[in-house]
């Protein structure tokens, strides 16, 4: 067998699906008074039962109403494509967007560093703005990653 010391396997489904899981995702992305919250329920709710059943081992994911609600074409998709349309919908038109080739500013940069931000732009972080550093430990600590990591003997200290 021809192993490295420094590669790991992880068990992940994606990247998009991490975000997805990320328990504070709806909270960063929407502010309480964002219109797109009402907009975007059905996304939401698909993207709370997805991961609730496959946090669950379920992974029979295309059977539930919530997840068929919103994706007719569910049988055309796999997990991975689910997932990366799931979290484009919730993300686009904010600077959380994440599709194929995009991951939104406010991933990457403390808060308030998105320079398209408009005047009506507004975020969950509002009231709470975090650094970089922050968001990805908070992603780390509220997403599978810490789990996984941790699965193969690796340790993030911050």
């Amino acid at each position: 067998m021809n192993e490295k010391e420094n590669v790991f396997l992880l068990d992940i489904i994606c990247f998009e699906y991490l975000l997805l899981e990320f328990k504070e995702l709806i909270e960063w992305i929407y502010a309480p008074e964002d219109e797109f919250l009402q907009k975007r329920a059905r996304a939401i709710a698909a993207r709370h039962k997805l991961v609730e059943s496959l946090q669950d081992d379920n992974f029979d994911y295309k059977g539930i109403r919530e997840i068929i609600d919103y994706d007719k074409n569910i049988e055309e998709h796999n997990i991975e494509q689910l997932s990366a349309k799931l979290l484009f919908d919730l993300t686009r038109n904010t600077g959380f967007e994440v599709s194929k080739s995009v991951l939104g500013e406010c991933w990457i940069k403390s808060c308030c560093e998105w320079k398209e931000q408009q005047e009506d732009d507004i975020c969950g972080l509002d009231n709470n703005r975090l650094s970089v550093f922050d968001k990805m430990k908070r992603i780390y600590v509220g997403s599978s990653l810490k789990l996984q990591f941790s699965k193969v003997g690796l340790e993030i200290v911050a």
